[in-house]
């Protein structure tokens, strides 16, 4: 038995949090991929997609680019990069920050807003099916307070 295991054999403590969080992370792991398998991003990659989901759900579509890279697991210039193919796709605008010459923001464009909205709608349904399919109402309720209450934990980030 582990130090940190109670006599019924239950994990607590250090144990349990690992657990927890490697549950977690492999369900995301599981789901990610067959979200991808069936093709919920096509015609982007699913980080292509996260960039125009983020700029969908600002104000006026459009994030500065400091913004954009606190919401998405990018290093900097592999999001620049990336919003440089979006442009040229015509997804996606860069314009100067207003009243400063070295910020720049990124703005949806209402090609990228729609391409957006299509792929929301079959990646809703497709969570729908696989996670409302998975966990009844209340265990989606407790699952969206739990997953919460850990976000809500890591202030500052």
């Amino acid at each position: 038995m582990a130090d940190d295991e109670p006599a019924d054999g239950r994990p607590s403590g250090t144990r349990a949090a690992a657990e927890a969080w490697e549950e977690l992370f492999r369900a995301q792991v599981a789901l990610m991929r067959r979200f991808e398998h069936d093709g919920d991003f096509e015609p982007l990659a699913t980080r292509e997609y996260d960039v125009l989901f983020q700029l969908s759900l600002a104000p006026a579509g459009a994030l500065r680019m400091r913004e954009l890279n606190e919401r998405i697991l990018l290093s900097q210039p592999s999001l620049s990069r990336m919003v440089d193919r979006l442009a040229g796709r015509g997804l996606v605008r860069r314009a100067a920050a207003p009243g400063d010459g070295r910020g720049v923001v990124v703005e949806l464009t209402a090609e990228g807003a729609e391409l957006q909205h299509q792929i929301g709608r079959r990646h809703v349904r497709s969570i729908r099916c696989y996670v409302g399919g998975a966990l009844d109402e209340a265990e989606l309720a407790e699952l969206a307070r739990l997953t919460r209450k850990l976000r809500d934990a890591q202030p500052g980030l």
